[in-house]
């Protein structure tokens, strides 16, 4: 990214703004910032590192902002957390081995379905209770080895390229546990924090940064995380279901034609 280019900085300090924002209320502020980091020229890779690197300080700061949320789910968070590690490590390392058409061919279709799951988790979720009642069963509070599984391959995908990856964590929790949208919410976002930092570790040793870029990112997504924050407790759980659903379907169109 050019120095002397002024707007080209704006941009991408507005784009960090924009995606901290969207990405702790719904996800996906990695369509976003990734566009705008081409735009100014840099190449795909570096700017897919850099992106992920920016970012952090917004997504630690939205679970920070979603901390009462958070209360009382130390166990399970720390559980996740250590999947979602493990994924990202395994995602990042993709990065320089796969070709790019691999996940943009699946990611679509990976997101759909996940906004399909998120759009009928009520529904499900009524219906699983009712099994439950009536076998004496109640649900586990970790979700169990389903729920880890899923979430841990959820972060191969965080790791490797990250737009979208926390309506996937949703739509994954959603099913597999009893709890209020905003709270899963709040997971999602320590889990995208997690994901970014440890593949950013990685990418320290083994890609290029711009570090403008990168500084830029963080300066913007740490005031978004904060605003994204503010706001996204505020929805009603029926408000932040449509959403989610809304910037998804966005999100996948882009996806599919750019």
């Amino acid at each position: 990214m050019n120095p002397a280019h002024l707007g080209e900085m704006l941009a991408v300090l507005g784009a960090g703004l924009a995606a901290g924002a969207v990405n702790v209320v719904v996800g996906s502020g990695t369509l976003i910032s990734f566009p705008v980091l081409l735009a100014t020229g840099l190449q795909p890779v570096t700017a897919t590192v850099s992106n992920a690197l920016g970012l952090i300080p917004g997504s630690l700061g939205g679970a920070l902002g979603y901390r009462a949320e958070l209360r009382g789910r130390g166990r399970r968070i720390a559980l996740w957390s250590a999947g979602a590690a493990l994924g990202a490590v395994t995602g990042a390392a993709l990065l320089p081995a796969l070709p790019a058409e691999v996940f943009e061919t699946v990611v679509p279709v990976l997101v759909g379905l996940a906004l399909v799951l998120v759009a009928v988790q009520p529904l499900i979720r009524g219906r699983m209770r009712q099994r439950r009642a009536r076998a004496g069963r109640s649900a586990r509070p970790d979700g169990g080895p389903l729920l880890l599984a899923g979430l841990t391959l959820a972060s191969v995908y965080g790791g490797y390229f990250s737009a979208a990856q926390g309506i996937i964590y949703v739509s994954l929790m959603g099913l597999s546990l009893d709890d209020d949208l905003q709270r899963l919410n709040a997971v999602k976002n320590v889990l995208v924090a997690v994901v970014n930092s440890v593949a950013a570790l990685f990418f320290l040793v083994a890609a290029d940064f711009d570090w403008r870029a990168v500084a830029l990112l963080a300066i913007g997504s740490a005031a978004g995380g904060q605003l994204g924050a503010r706001v996204g407790r505020r929805l009603s759980p029926a408000v932040l279901r449509a959403l989610i659903v809304t910037v998804g379907s966005t999100a996948i169109l882009v996806m599919l034609t750019r």
